[in-house]
């Protein structure tokens, strides 16, 4: 053993030995970290590693004192090593599980509740498109009808739609994260009163658009009319020239009218119904005693003889203008055949929007209906919400332009997301506006003239799904628009036609004053 213990002790015959062998005899006797043998155990403890002078007469030709630092033991690595394995395997089963959460949450739609008639089918208009990148949206669409609804504090809003299948009522729930309404909520028809589901979605806190305050305040026509009110007396009878109006909470204060004849309109009347042309003082004194019947509240207004309706839409920062004219001679002109045409949209047309588009918080869809009267004045009549009917050639882009903006209410109120929403119809940003289109130089080809005339659709009986025409364009201001003031139906029927005439002549000419001629001769059969 003491022979052991001199060799042991030799600097240069420990420093000849390999890397690693025979290291358990120099570690320290207070290491506990790997394991001893037992013959290890019964030899006495080696001589304290604090032993610099050996192993500073080494020889200049033995590797370094640092080179030949006693290594790890054995167990000690390959502990060291299962450690790091170990901690490898659960990191990445931690990765994988927020993997898989986040996955999941990712393919978890967002449920879109669109209320609206069975006539325009919305799911095909939202089909492909993704919240952001990530959430598909799903569609339910119903009628208000076809609803019944549950309101938490804590969980929202949970909704029953009734489906016909196979003859057969089938009831299936879901939970909306954001509303599309495109339908009365009110209506003075029997079961037609759908107010308690408008509170049912606000009581469960479901963002909507149109917001479902204005929604609520919109289902009764004279109390949108009290806004438009605030606005004439804000802006004045030049900027917005709203038609004077008497409100009768109920038959007994419905004496007589100031003048006649005037439009009587029962009750929340919209879409033409409820509203009677009064002649003479002994046929307003009949139709008091149907008020009384009806037991409801009346607006009486003067009558316009009226040219043309006008109807300026707004959907989020698009504008469009129409006109619409009678061709059945109805003095309502949404109801019975009418000619349709899209006008240049106007500074005024559009400060009478926008000035409305303010009421009740903020109206992202309306639309303004006035009249033109034979007077050559403008005389504006109502106010339109989300529920207002898409008319003319643009239908389509109209339906896209709700999307979108659907699809940026539903980023900003879900995920507090306030860029804009990728979109199918690439439209620039800040307000647009939809106009007849005027080719630069020479007259309209063909095809250029269907595309770019003003639009026309002539319905064999208007009805009320089919909205105003606007009409006129008056003169909002020197240099807004090249007419005067006042035009006569052939003029504002035929002059983007003939602006676009007085360019050069091309080879075209012919075709285009064919054009000219059949539009002439068309307006004149609604010439005075």
């Amino acid at each position: 053993m003491n022979y052991l213990r001199r060799r042991l002790s030799d600097s240069s015959f420990v420093a000849n030995l390999p890397n690693g062998y025979m290291m358990d005899l120099q570690r320290p006797s207070s290491s506990t970290s790997s394991p001893a043998s037992p013959a290890t155990e019964r030899r006495q403890p080696p001589v304290p590693p604090a032993q610099p002078a050996p192993q500073a007469q080494a020889p200049p030709t033995q590797p370094a004192p640092q080179a030949q630092a006693p290594p790890a033991a054995s167990g000690g690595f390959l502990s060291s090593f299962s450690s790091v394995v170990k901690t490898a395997q659960l990191a990445s089963a931690v990765q994988a599980k927020a993997a898989a959460q986040a996955k999941s949450a990712v393919c978890k739609p967002k449920v879109l509740l669109v209320i609206d008639e069975p006539l325009t089918d919305w799911v095909k208009y939202f089909r492909g498109r993704r919240l952001n990148g990530d959430y598909e949206i799903r569609v339910e669409q119903a009628e208000f009808s076809e609803i019944n609804l549950v309101s938490y504090v804590n969980s929202g809003c949970t909704v029953d739609i009734q489906v016909n299948r196979g003859g057969s009522k089938v009831v299936r729930s879901v939970k909306p994260d954001f509303v599309l309404i495109r339908q009365h909520a009110y209506s003075m028809t029997p079961g037609e009163d759908f107010r308690n589901l408008v509170i049912g979605l606000q009581y469960g806190a479901v963002p909507s658009v149109n917001s479902l305050f204005s929604i609520y305040n919109f289902c009764s026509k004279p109390w949108v009319f009290s806004q438009m009110i605030k606005i004439y007396q804000t802006l004045g009878p030049e900027k917005f020239p709203l038609n004077e109006q008497t409100f009768f909470p109920n038959h007994t204060q419905m004496l007589t009218a100031a003048s006649f004849p005037v439009v009587v309109k029962m009750g929340h009347a919209h879409a033409g119904m409820g509203k009677i042309k009064v002649e003479t003082a002994n046929d307003f004194q009949d139709i008091t005693s149907v008020v009384a019947i009806a037991k409801t509240y009346a607006t009486a207004e003067p009558f316009v003889d009226s040219k043309y309706d006008i109807r300026i839409q707004k959907i989020a920062n698009n504008y469009k203008a129409y006109m619409r004219t009678s061709i059945s001679g109805n003095w309502k002109a949404n109801t019975g055949s009418a000619m349709l045409e899209q006008i240049a949209m106007t500074d005024r047309y559009r400060l009478w929007v926008d000035s409305c588009a303010e009421m009740f918080g903020g109206l992202d869809i309306c639309a303004v209906k006035a009249v033109h009267g034979k007077d050559g004045k403008d005389y504006i009549i109502e106010v339109m919400d989300s529920s207002m009917p898409l008319i003319g050639e643009h239908i389509e882009e109209d339906r896209q332009l709700i999307c979108d903006l659907v699809m940026s209410k539903m980023a900003f109120s879900l995920l507090g997301i306030t860029t804009p929403q990728t979109s199918s119809t690439k439209t620039p940003a800040g307000p647009q506006t939809t106009q007849p289109k005027r080719t630069a130089g020479g007259p309209r080809t063909g095809s250029q003239s269907g595309q770019a005339s003003p639009q026309r659709a002539r319905s064999a009986s208007t009805s009320p799904s089919q909205a105003f025409q606007p009409g006129p364009i008056p003169a909002a201001g020197p240099g807004t628009q090249k007419q005067p003031p006042q035009l006569n139906k052939s003029q504002s029927l035929t002059n983007t036609f003939s602006e676009t005439l007085r360019g050069n002549i091309t080879d075209d000419e012919a075709k285009a004053e064919t054009i000219r001629s059949l539009r002439q001769s068309f307006a004149s059969l609604f010439s005075d």
